[in-house]
């Protein structure tokens, strides 16, 4: 395993990290404690140093899996938490302090911590990254012990923008992967001298960019990539990056004639790495199999710029006149 710096934290991560969205299973399925501990068993005995979770990734339970293998482990372990998605509605207006404070302890709790190691507002909506009081609000938690440092989840490259004017910001977590090439453009060139770390959520566009996909999966009723293609329950860029699905599977076809016989999803976490900004990318995993292939990827051949090229010429080709503009 290689390990890279997150921003302004001092921490030394794991390239290839571990998202726990659907950590306990398929996304929709009843939680399976016994599997969640021995993927995150796996990934730690991997290598893996830093996850990334959310207190409402399987109603806290991820959370309380991540905490209770954690702790059962002598290494040093960073823990990153997202807070803000349990508002209802979810507008600008129900962000607050004491609301954000009260989603940390509540975490804190279910994981049996002191101390969070890394809160992320959980892709609130825009307006919540003008107002600084939120941003005081999660300064006074640093004061009082409960987080040592905090960043953001978006949606858009235009609101990582926005965060970046607090210069005590330590990441911004971002869907990045080679469907969604707009963060490289965009973003990355703005953190030359800032200490921010980014995090590479959404690595493979949902199982796109597995490489195991056709025309004929199925998903379940509760899986996300069923019923939320259009954004029905939320932001359609957070299922399969927001691309059509025939259409990400032609562009799968390209991809795979131009890096052969390795596995698609190994090469899709190599292209990821290929960009110094990132501090690590964050594959989820609902098989022990997953995790073992997920690290694996660091021992891929760095890619050439003729690839990297070809990655983007394909992006061009299916995406970018729908997609660029949208996050």
């Amino acid at each position: 395993m290689n390990y890279r710096n997150l921003g302004n934290t001092g921490f030394q991560v794991s390239e290839i990290s571990l998202g726990t969205w659907q950590v306990g299973g398929k996304w929709g399925s009843e939680f399976d404690h016994q599997l969640a501990e021995s993927i995150l068993h796996t990934a730690i005995d991997a290598g893996v140093n830093f996850i990334d979770t959310a207190d409402v990734y399987s109603a806290g339970l991820s959370e309380e899996a991540v905490g209770a293998v954690v702790k059962a482990r002598s290494e040093e372990i960073f823990i990153a938490s997202k807070a803000g998605r349990q508002l209802n509605p979810h507008t600008s207006e129900a962000y607050t302090p004491a609301a954000i404070s009260r989603f940390v302890e509540d975490s804190l709790k279910r994981m049996g911590l002191e101390t969070l190691d890394l809160i992320q507002l959980h892709c609130p909506p825009t307006e919540v990254y003008e107002r600084e009081e939120i941003f005081e609000g999660l300064r006074n938690l640093k004061k009082e012990g409960k987080i040592r440092f905090f960043g953001v989840s978006v949606e858009r490259v235009e609101e990582a923008i926005m965060a970046l004017k607090y210069e005590d910001l330590s990441s911004i977590q971002i869907i990045f992967n080679m469907f969604r090439l707009k963060p490289a453009e965009q973003l990355f060139p703005l953190l030359k001298d800032k200490q921010v770390g980014i995090l590479a959520r959404v690595p493979l566009a949902s199982g796109l960019l597995s490489g195991k996909m056709s025309l004929k999966t199925s998903f379940g009723k509760e899986d996300h990539r069923n019923f939320n293609r259009n954004g029905e329950a939320f932001d359609k860029g957070e299922t399969f990056s927001g691309v059509d699905f025939s259409k990400g599977l032609e562009a799968v076809d390209k991809l795979k004639e131009i890096f052969g016989d390795v596995p698609l999803y190994q090469v899709a976490l190599k292209w990821i790495l290929s960009f110094p900004e990132v501090s690590c990318v964050i594959p989820g995993a609902s098989k022990i199999a997953q995790v073992n292939g997920n690290v694996a990827a660091t021992e891929l051949p760095t890619l050439t710029k003729e690839q990297k090229k070809a990655v983007a010429e394909i992006y061009n080709l299916y995406f970018r006149q729908e997609v660029h503009k949208m996050w």
